[in-house]
């Protein structure tokens, strides 16, 4: 027997290089997503005699295949087809699946290259259309960065003003304190008979400015659990409910802790007057009971002095 020719040798090992190249492509399931409008890029799946192969379009299509006669099986649905290459195809063999859009659209037309290989083919392809033009997108980034732009604005601005709020400056700027200031006073607490295990509280400071009211507590827990207050309410002693209750409480109280509580509420004339009742509970309603509590009258003589 002959010894092969260098030349010969090197063509077989070519084509079976090609051979291995072209299997090893071969996925068992495709996703291809199709550019607006389509590129002119044929597209090659790989089938087998034997085995079926499917496709599945996310629109509706209408397909034409090369040689359907010869095919052994064809399903065909709204949205895709189904078949199973001929018994005679070659391995190498190319026949043409071709899919245009059937939504009432433009026309889209796209070639599939239906290559025939030996035991191996890609049983699924789902293929995607992107609908959106390169404008669409370039609109929308453009939409997005000037929204960014305005979050980041109107961001700088609230950090602006709750700047200019904060401290003495923002009371008086925004008219909740005058020169007279502020006055406190504080409860005189009855400490007998308080029991261990309990919330309780050990002192009680209340603030009265032009527009303020604010009470200060100092919360004891010598309970198992930790305290974090939730809700809170002020009423007078017809029954009336001070709204508009802002809670301050920087950290939960643990057992064995003190910490204070901080209760503030805008008011008018004539609100906040006499002696009312401050409650304060956390979320499972453990409650701390306070009542006396009077806020102080501001001196109006010191206003008079002062007008």
């Amino acid at each position: 027997m002959p010894t092969p020719t260098p030349t010969l040798l090197a063509l077989v090992l070519l084509q079976i290089a090609t051979v291995v190249e072209a299997a090893s492509a071969c996925e068992d399931s495709r996703r291809i997503e199709l550019s607006s409008p389509p590129t002119a890029t044929t597209l090659e799946i790989c089938v087998s005699p034997g085995i079926m192969t499917a496709f599945l379009f996310d629109t509706r299509v209408s397909l034409e295949l090369q040689d359907e006669m010869r095919f052994v099986e064809v399903l065909r649905g709204r949205n895709g087809i189904s078949f199973m290459p001929p018994r005679d195809m070659a391995i190498g063999e190319r026949l043409r699946l071709t899919a245009r859009s059937a939504d009432g659209s433009s026309e889209e037309l796209v070639t599939f290259t239906l290559v025939a290989h030996r035991g191996r083919a890609t049983r699924q392809v789902e293929v995607y259309r992107d609908r959106r033009t390169r404008e669409s997108y370039q609109q929308e980034a453009e939409q997005e960065r000037a929204s960014n732009q305005q979050l980041r604005e109107e961001n700088q601005r609230l950090l602006a003003q709750v700047e200019q709020n904060q401290g003495l400056r923002g009371i008086v700027a925004n008219k909740l304190m005058d020169e007279v200031g502020i006055e406190a006073t504080s409860l005189t607490l009855n400490k007998a008979g308080l029991a261990p295990h309990v919330l309780s509280y050990t002192k009680v400071t209340c603030f009265r400015a032009k527009m303020l009211v604010l009470v200060w507590v100092l919360i004891s827990n010598t309970t198992s659990a930790p305290w974090m207050a939730t809700g809170a309410s002020l009423i007078d002693a017809r029954g009336e409910e001070l709204p508009g209750l802002i809670l301050r409480q920087d950290a939960p109280i643990q057992p064995t802790e003190i910490r204070p509580v901080f209760v503030e509420a805008r008011v008018s004339d004539g609100q906040a007057q006499g002696t009312m009742v401050l409650k304060i509970w956390d979320e499972s309603s453990r409650t701390v009971t306070i009542p006396g509590v009077k806020f102080p009258e501001i001196k109006e003589t010191a206003r008079e002095i002062h007008n």
